[in-house]
């Protein structure tokens, strides 16, 4: 359980698996850098287009409603009065194996919103990342997931948690760094820099792949580092083997092992949000 582990959190040994290079320079830099969609591309890359999402063919729980002017799938009790935030990777909102999480978090008693920052316009096999970024860069998306958490204040939300998922974990990096939220998690982040971490205000969950360019072990280990040298913020981060970047949302449903590792995940995050929203629940 997390309750046991913040204090030590647990980073599993990659022994099986070449630990990725990753370009030193891009470790720690800040939003000062340019051209940003050259930084953008190369803190990208193949990983975070692997594996897009198949069409649902799965039952959904939720709906599509209007949210500070954005689409956004909408699942849970509205009465609830704590909300979670999920903000998506490259491939949107409509993503099935996302909006299944979304589910899961209102079957434990949350009212969860996936906005869409991209307005219809995700990323596709057909697109080019490096184009796509230049009107999709997680900083601009910023702007657009405030308006969503005041919308969901004016409604009577009195907790918010937010959870980003590859390019959405700079978005929720970002929100981390106010109180807009209280509690946070990042999944196999991209985009993400050491100065970002060293930012945070609210308590964080990182949860890693063993295996991801993005977002390496080493790089993991050193968010973690940066977060320990911060005893005011409450952390808990984890490596878990064997996966791949982009495993909680875009596994294959015919690898068994990593879609234990998926839902081994999702309950991590279940149980974090629950540490600070204060929602009780068993494994789901």
């Amino acid at each position: 359980l997390i309750e046991g582990a913040v204090s030590n959190p647990r980073v599993l040994e990659c022994n099986r698996f070449p630990i990725p290079s990753f370009p030193k320079a891009l470790v720690g830099l800040t939003r000062k850098r340019t051209p940003e969609a050259t930084i953008l591309t190369a803190m990208s890359g193949p990983e975070c287009c692997e594996n897009p999402p198949a069409p649902a063919s799965g039952v959904e729980s939720g709906d599509i409603q209007q949210i500070a002017s954005l689409n956004s799938y909408v699942s849970g009790n509205p009465d609830s009065k704590i909300a979670v935030l999920l903000i998506s990777d490259i491939y949107g909102y409509g993503a099935p194996k996302l909006r299944k999480v979304a589910d899961k978090a209102a079957s434990a008693g949350y009212y969860v919103v996936v906005p869409d920052f991209f307005h219809g316009d995700p990323m596709t096999p057909e697109t080019r990342i490096e184009d796509w970024l230049t009107s999709h860069a997680p900083d601009q998306a910023v702007d657009f997931a405030k308006p969503v958490i005041q919308a969901l204040k004016e409604k009577g939300f009195t907790k918010i948690g937010a959870a980003g998922f590859c390019w959405g974990a700079k978005v929720v990096v970002e929100l981390a760094k106010d109180t807009d939220i209280q509690v946070a998690v990042l999944l196999h982040p991209s985009f993400v820099t050491l100065d970002d971490i060293k930012g945070v205000k609210v308590p964080i969950a990182i949860l890693g792949a063993e295996i991801d360019r993005r977002s390496p072990p080493e790089v993991i280990k050193q968010f973690e580092e940066a977060l320990e040298a911060k005893p005011e913020v409450d952390q808990f981060v984890k490596i878990y083997p064997g996966v791949s970047h982009g495993w909680t949302v875009r596994y294959k449903d015919e690898d068994e092992a990593a879609v234990k590792c998926a839902e081994e995940a999702h309950q991590d995050l279940l149980e974090w949000f629950g540490k600070y929203l204060q929602i009780n629940h068993s494994t789901l």
